[in-house]
């Protein structure tokens, strides 16, 4: 848990009023590059490292995809999965409007709004996994299960296949 108010972001304050441990990891970052390049600098294999993508569907809705680092987000898959004929990635410039996060501090957690959220099934396998902690320089380790529950979302094959 954190140790001081201060230090902690909106999806932590939701993980300690659900009574659901996590594990707070910190880094410098000046500019946020990519997940891959986050995973790299604190030692993490990148197998446990997921990001958070936030689409648009074609009725306007958001959709949140929560995803391993190396993989792409499978825009057929995902629609299929929240009932969606298409998805669309959101402009980087709204992400924060929309979600109250901004871009690499995004987390499925403690989001302005609920929206409808789903976690690559692959993060099923996993003890524990790493996210976004709701601001650049900050990510949390927790189970799989405990985010799907943080998160009120569903697990669901929404990458594209490897080649």
């Amino acid at each position: 848990m954190a140790k001081s108010k201060d230090t902690k972001t909106n999806a932590m304050r939701i993980l300690d009023s659900m009574k659901i441990n996590y594990e707070i990891k910190t880094y410098e970052c000046k500019e946020f590059v990519d997940g891959i390049q986050i995973a790299d600098m604190l030692g993490l294999p990148h197998e446990i490292v997921y990001k958070t993508l936030v689409t648009q569907g074609s009725d306007k809705q958001y959709f949140v995809f929560v995803i391993p680092i190396e993989a792409e987000l499978d825009m057929k898959k995902a629609a299929k999965s929240v009932g969606e004929k298409s998805v669309a990635m959101l402009h980087v410039k709204d992400i924060k409007a929309v979600t109250g996060y901004i871009r690499g501090g995004c987390t499925a957690i403690g989001m302005k709004k609920q929206y409808v959220t789903r976690i690559d099934s692959s993060a099923q396998a996993l003890d524990s996994m790493i996210v976004s902690g709701g601001r650049l320089g900050t990510q949390l380790r927790l189970t799989p299960s405990d985010l799907c529950e943080a998160c009120k979302g569903e697990f669901a094959d929404i990458i594209r296949d490897q080649q």
